[in-house]
């Protein structure tokens, strides 16, 4: 029986950003400091965006921060949803989903288990969780292929596989996702070489599966750091609608804190520092076209 994600807040945000043309900034956050400059910079954008939390970030403060994260993106004067990404175990994904049956429920998650060996592995393993993720109003991202690198919260992959678009279809259709993070060249982490991402591929995958085919899904760009902009600017014209963004803001904010705490008031450092991680996050608005879109 289909599910009706007519109300799922991620879904809006990207269907709105694939009618207007642009693409969502989806943010990963760790603290109460970077939920709340990345709130400050979408309203002062009037820009759409997406609260990314990380599976470890939710084992150190638990429901209640969880709690706190939703209270205050839905709260906001802009639509701000809120995304678990890289739920990769059984512990991190059941987690989330028992926390939204208990009533604290996440926008969307990313069931991942591309780390099997086969298509068929990484289906049957996810499949029971996305079904039931679906039954709890949750959206799906899933992915396809395997991205090489790791980061923080992300586990470390030696070697990545390219998605083929002629698999990708029957994949979504199959595990009900709604949303696929491809494997293009893009790597989690920082790149030692320059990025070599196969945009007609991107290309195939959006004729195959994107909005109005019969997997009707929205694509994910996983592996942001070190991208110059025109790579975004090609990416997001390729049907890419979900901009994963994680250091970019995140080390400056590091930085100012490790530059102030030993001389500055604790009250002033957060402040900075969400300052900091602010002006990261509205530049991501306006390179992804979704600046003024709220």
């Amino acid at each position: 029986m289909p599910v009706d994600h007519t109300n799922n807040l991620t879904l809006r945000i990207l269907q709105a950003a694939h009618e207007g043309g642009y693409a969502i900034n989806a943010q990963s956050c760790y603290d109460a400091q970077s939920v709340i400059a990345l709130v400050r910079a979408a309203e002062e954008a009037r820009s759409p965006a997406l609260c990314q939390l990380f599976p470890v970030t939710m084992a150190q403060f638990g429901k209640p921060f969880v709690k706190f994260c939703l209270d205050t993106c839905h709260a906001a004067s802009v639509p701000i949803a809120v995304h678990l990404d890289h739920a990769a175990s059984d512990e991190d994904i059941t987690r989330a989903l028992d926390w939204a049956e208990q009533g604290v429920a996440l926008d969307s998650i990313m069931i991942d288990c591309s780390h099997h060996d086969t298509d068929e592995d990484n289906i049957a393993m996810a499949k029971p969780y996305v079904q039931r993720a679906n039954s709890l109003g949750m959206a799906v991202e899933v992915e396809l292929g395997r991205l090489a690198g790791g980061e923080a919260g992300v586990r470390v992959i030696e070697e990545g596989m390219l998605t083929k678009p002629e698999k990708a279809s029957r994949f979504l259709t199959e595990l009900g996702a709604q949303m696929l993070a491809p494997s293009i060249g893009n790597i989690h982490g920082r790149y030692v070489n320059p990025p070599a991402f196969r945009l007609e591929l991107l290309e195939a995958l959006q004729s195959a599966v994107g909005p109005g085919t019969a997997a009707n899904s929205y694509l994910v760009l996983h592996g942001t750091d070190d991208l110059p902009d025109e790579l975004f600017r090609d990416c997001v014209r390729r049907g890419a609608y979900k901009i994963n963004v994680n250091s970019w803001a995140r080390d400056p904010q590091v930085e100012f804190w490790a530059k102030h705490l030993e001389k500055d008031p604790l009250p002033d450092v957060y402040e900075g520092g969400m300052q900091q991680f602010a002006k990261v996050c509205n530049r991501f608005f306006h390179l992804l076209g979704s600046a003024g879109k709220a």
